[in-house]
């Protein structure tokens, strides 16, 4: 799978289209660095840093629904988009996993797609808190002109990155 990580981006990019682009209040870029990072996770997710990693999960899944906000999707999309993550590990995974025993290939499919499915929740949690705040960001009156600091978002994604980074790296004696 990491070996397809770009190939998969770039699908994955390739399908969002104008999804990347209709937001002014998120660069290309981002949404992009934040594609490489779920799929740098999930990689981690089937292997043996999956208990270290599930924190790192969460977290991203959860950016990745208040990024999704920010874009100025509808729920809806934010699950369309993780779901087509799906098919394109599917499709991509399909030849690996056929070559495999088939519990062994069932195993990592069951837990692949238990991963996704956790991780479309958590990211429709964040979506709607992120909605939550941004409506009622002061004692229940609507805020107006509600901007998003890109380089807060940066800042996020870079401790995430770190976080799986701190997770992932072997132990220094």
């Amino acid at each position: 799978m990491a070996e397809q990580r770009d190939a998969m981006i770039d699908q994955w990019a390739a399908w969002l289209g104008d999804r990347l682009t209709s937001s002014n209040t998120i660069a290309r870029s981002t949404v992009e660095r934040e594609l490489k990072l779920i799929l740098d996770i999930i990689i981690e997710m089937v292997g043996p840093y999956r208990r270290e990693t599930k924190t790192v999960w969460f977290d991203v899944c959860e950016h990745y629904g208040r990024v999704a906000a920010a874009r100025g999707l509808a729920a809806g999309e934010v699950v369309e988009e993780m779901q087509y993550l799906r098919g394109l590990l599917t499709r991509t995974l399909s030849p690996v996993l056929a070559a495999m025993r088939a519990r062994a290939g069932l195993a990592i499919m069951m837990r692949l797609n238990s991963v996704l499915d956790k991780g479309i929740a958590v990211a429709v949690v964040g979506y709607t808190d992120a909605l939550v705040a941004t409506l009622f960001s002061q004692n229940g009156v609507p805020a107006t002109g509600a901007d998003f600091d890109e380089s807060d978002i940066e800042r996020q994604l870079e401790a995430i990155e770190e976080q799986l980074a701190s997770v992932t790296r072997p132990a220094q004696t």
